[in-house]
């Protein structure tokens, strides 16, 4: 039996799980691979594969190319980027583990400060031996708005009511009576949030639906003087029309840690704009979260071995909303 655990960009993976309890040979990838026809080659001798949620895509086309693959485990309970049916048309088992934890909100915060408050460029000017080269903002008193009051929009909201924010929430099925249970004032629609907040950030899933979901017309909306936070998907939010916005100034800034295309393409437009703060999907990247996602991987591969797979993720739970 072996084992390949792909995309481990930290060097972690190994000593955050014991892996040597499994009866195979397990070998750790730490570069990423884009071609889709290099990944099959890499996995091809593969029986097991383990994955972090949306790194390394797994469409119906590679499977097609992995005749030993017989099991996929990877983060969390749902990865958009993973073909579930095509695999168990193949007889491919798909499991996932728990994600639990509070990262996401925790980075949505710091992106906030870090943009507000110039943290990244003062970082840079103090090294270079310049002494206080902006002027940053205070969030109190602003108004923070949030498309998507679930679990991570919640918690976000939690913390802006601490900090004396108003909060402005909205999405499609978002009722007044939930709002106010999160201290939320329920905004007329969309455009109605876009106009009257001073920091929006999206925490919706992506789907058909919301894809796209703020455009030039969107950006258009915003006041000069506000930013725009995004910690969950990339083409929730036309990168095109962004990058045009953060350009002609058209809004204050942009905190990102989402993209079209990831990692991050090296001659990327976002890589030169100043009115921007940048991290690598780190959302869901800490140590609590690994250290729960990598033990319950081995935990995953054990069960199958045994015959008796955990945490299966069929085609139904991988589209249900959470």
């Amino acid at each position: 039996m072996k084992v390949a655990v792909l995309d481990d960009y930290q060097h972690v993976a190994e000593g955050l799980a014991d892996w040597k309890r499994l009866d195979a040979e397990v070998v750790f990838f730490h570069d990423h691979l884009s071609d889709e026809d290099a990944i099959a080659a890499r996995l091809r001798p593969f029986d097991v594969v383990a994955i972090m949620r949306e790194r390394t895509p797994f469409p119906r086309s590679l499977f097609e190319k992995l005749p030993n693959l017989k099991l996929l485990t990877t983060s969390g309970m749902r990865n958009l980027a993973v073909d579930v049916e095509a695999a168990n048309e193949r007889g491919i088992v798909v499991c996932g583990t728990e994600s639990p934890g509070n990262s996401t909100m925790e980075l949505t915060w710091g992106l906030i400060f870090a943009l507000l408050r110039r943290i990244p460029i003062e970082d840079r000017a103090t090294r270079a031996g310049r002494w206080q080269v902006t002027l940053g903002e205070e969030v109190s008193g602003k108004t923070l708005g949030i498309i998507g009051l679930a679990r991570i929009g919640s918690a976000v909201a939690r913390i802006g009511r601490a900090f004396g924010m108003k909060i402005l929430a909205w999405n499609p099925s978002l009722t007044k009576e939930r709002a106010a249970e999160h201290g939320a004032e329920l905004a007329a629609g969309l455009d109605d949030l876009l106009q009257r907040a001073d920091i929006v950030t999206i925490h919706v899933q992506l789907n058909e639906r919301s894809r796209g979901l703020i455009g030039a017309r969107e950006l258009s909306l915003l006041k000069p003087t506000a930013y725009l936070i995004n910690t969950s998907r990339g083409p929730l939010v036309d990168e095109a029309a962004l990058i045009t916005a953060l350009r002609e100034k058209r809004i204050a800034g942009a905190a990102l840690d989402v993209y079209d295309r990831e990692p991050l393409p090296p001659d990327h437009p976002f890589l030169s704009l100043e009115n921007t703060v940048l991290t690598p999907h780190l959302g869901y990247v800490s140590l609590q979260q690994y250290r729960m996602f990598y033990p319950q991987m081995v935990e995953n591969i054990e069960a199958f071995l045994k015959g008796a797979p955990i945490r299966v993720i069929t085609p139904e739970r991988a589209k249900a909303p959470h």
